[in-house]
């Protein structure tokens, strides 16, 4: 080989090897599983044991192949001799091993047998050894023993996110949560409104902080604060706000939670809560709903021994046994504070009552912005419009207000929450979704003439609330809606006002009497409310001439019972036929006059009908306009 190509050859960058087929992998990996499945199918096969009749067994033992047996209970195994041919071992795929099973017939002569052709004769005992029968013995308790602590360290875990219990032993330990400094991050600013409530708030956390500054004024502070009121108006709110206020530790449970199917669970609840909270002192104690437990006593089927009563009495054990050095302070909410015992109402237990009313308009309106703070409003959105518009809303209702703006702007594909959202979500709350209905002309002129009926009384009467819109689209429950808004709220209501409202809710029936000769269906609502109005200023508000200033208790609900167990009136049967009397009178004196207004106004009435028959949906001011017209 000459130096050229010897450097050629030496000098040459090695060429790559060409990558084989991935086909050619798959078929190196077939032939190894196979393979390895044949010296396995072989290998099984040759250690697999030969099973034999007991026939065939009792040959070979006289043809001298059978080598040694072992019995075991009524089965039989061994191994056979292996023959030689000279010098190599005769080679067979059949194992040497073999089994087979004894007749339960006794047969004597088989040992004699074996020991003539001279077989190795074992036996294994029937009983199982002493490892087996000690792990058969504890094995069960081990699992026993297993499932009860992964019970009780799931309950535990359940227990201490709850805030109390201790175990499976733990049904008597306090389900109350506690909150550190620091961990509610709901303070008095998120609460909007309610300057007395959380004036008498402030004077707690006050007295939790420095209480020596109080004790030199020879103030001492209450033992129990009650927050009463309509549900929503922010009762838990406020209880969560002390709890972020509050430099003490805050203990929080609902009243529900205090029972249980065992009986004596919650007076023992009550009591591990308030030994914690005592340790802790000077703290705070929460319980939300207390009517589930605090309900008057002696109403309940099992009297003095109901798992209810067992548990009130400890509470009120609790409250009235404080030592005067510990400073622990229960808060409670409801909104049935009718129910509740006297002796949970009295001084030294719940010292300070604190009511939570409806928010008026400026509370709504921080309510509102406080909630608004969390979407982003268009430029046209006015809160102040807003918060007069929705009279009697609770701050739970303009919470959901808010979201469900914020829900009909996302599906519109906006990019902020506009007036046009906030007002759709308003008619949605207050009138309900509109409903996919076929409704025919005939049936929607007469709802049209039903719907006018009301505007136009509504826009007559002069002590009627003012009219604010008027549609026939099916929303909620009712194929149309007349709806009033107040001017200002109404905490007292007069005699001429009750009696314009039930001509407002007469109206339609009355405008369907005038067009059409008779009634309809539709006025049903109407009634029922115009009647239990009616009975109200009859025998509750002494608006009637012959009773007189004269209150009947009459409708109302037991205290334990509830609302569909009445109690029976207290009054005469002829008592009882004057005021069926006078609510009759009443309700047809004023519907008759509201036949005569319309009358009156029948123009208006028709071409108010008219225009709601085509737009469906008309304005106040659109109502407002074809009136003077």
């Amino acid at each position: 080989m000459t130096d050229e190509r010897r450097k050629d050859k030496v000098g040459r960058k090695p060429t790559s090897r060409q990558p084989r087929p991935a086909g050619w992998r798959s078929l190196v990996w077939l032939l190894v599983i196979l393979g390895f499945y044949w010296y396995w199918a072989n290998y099984t096969e040759s250690q697999q044991p030969q099973s034999l009749s007991y026939s065939e067994f009792k040959q070979k033992v006289r043809a001298g192949e059978i080598d040694s047996v072992t019995f075991h209970g009524d089965s039989l195994s061994g191994r056979l001799r292996k023959r030689e041919t000279g010098t190599a071992v005769e080679s067979t795929k059949k194992s040497f091993r073999f089994e087979t099973t004894i007749p339960p017939i006794d047969d004597p002569k088989l040992i004699s047998l074996l020991e003539q052709h001279q077989v190795d004769v074992n036996a294994l005992s029937e009983q199982a050894d002493w490892w087996k029968r000690a792990l058969i013995g504890v094995l069960p308790w081990i699992l026993i023993i297993g499932l009860f602590w992964y019970s009780s360290r799931k309950m535990q875990e359940r227990m201490a996110g709850s805030g109390g219990g201790n175990g499976i032993f733990g049904f008597g330990k306090s389900k109350a949560k506690r909150f550190r400094k620091g961990e509610s991050q709901v303070s008095f600013d998120d609460v909007a409104g309610l300057e007395n409530a959380k004036r008498d708030m402030r004077e707690i956390t006050g007295y939790l902080k420095d209480p020596q500054y109080y004790r030199k004024l020879g103030a001492k502070i209450p033992k129990g604060i009650l927050l009463m009121g309509p549900p929503g108006t922010g009762k838990t709110l406020l209880a969560k706000a002390v709890a972020g206020e509050a430099d003490v530790p805050f203990f929080s449970i609902s009243g529900s939670e205090f029972i249980e199917m065992f009986v004596g669970v919650g007076a023992s609840r009550v009591r591990d809560m308030f030994d914690s909270a005592k340790k802790e002192a000077p703290s705070i104690i929460f319980i939300d709903e207390i009517d589930s437990v605090g309900r008057a006593r002696g109403t309940g089927l099992g009297g003095g021994h109901d798992e209810r009563e067992q548990t009130l009495n400890q509470i009120l054990g609790e409250m009235d046994g404080f030592d005067p050095h510990e400073a622990v302070v229960v808060l409670a909410a409801t909104n049935r504070p009718d129910v509740l015992d006297p002796a949970l109402l009295r001084p030294g237990r719940f010292d300070r009552k604190i009511i939570l009313d409806l928010p008026d308009k400026k509370a709504r309106r921080e309510i509102l912005q406080i909630h608004a703070s969390e979407a982003p409003l268009a430029d046209d959105a006015d809160l102040d419009r807003l918060a007069g518009l929705t009279v009697g809303f609770s701050g739970a209702d303009l919470e959901n207000l808010l979201n469900e703006a914020a829900l009909l702007a996302g599906r519109e594909g906006k990019s902020a929450v506009d007036m046009a959202a906030l007002l759709n979500a308003r008619d949605k709350v207050v009138l309900g979704g509109k409903r996919e209905m076929v409704i025919n002309d005939e049936e929607k002129k007469l709802i049209a003439y039903h719907e006018a009926g009301h505007a136009l009384a509504a826009s007559l009467l002069v002590h009627a609330d003012p009219l604010d819109k008027v549609t026939i689209i099916p929303r909620g429950r009712a194929l149309g809606v007349t709806e009033q808004i107040p001017e200002e709220e109404r905490h007292n209501f007069r005699q001429a006002y009750l009696h314009d409202r039930i001509g407002v809710m007469l109206g339609g029936r009355v405008s369907e009497q005038l067009v059409f000769n008779e009634v309809s269906s539709g006025a049903e609502n109407d009634l029922k409310q115009a009647t239990r109005l009616a009975r109200q200023m009859v025998s509750q508000w002494g608006m009637s001439g012959k009773l007189g200033a004269v209150a009947f208790s009459r409708g109302e609900e037991h205290v334990f019972l509830g609302r569909e167990m009445a109690q029976p009136r207290d009054f005469s049967e002829h008592t009882a036929q004057i005021i069926d009397d006078e609510i009759r009178s009443l309700i047809n004196g004023i519907e008759k006059e509201i036949a005569e207004l319309l009358e009156k106004h029948r123009k208006q009435l028709e071409a108010l009908a008219e225009k709601l028959f085509d737009k469906e949906t008309l304005e106040a001011d659109e109502i407002l306009s074809i009136i003077e017209q």
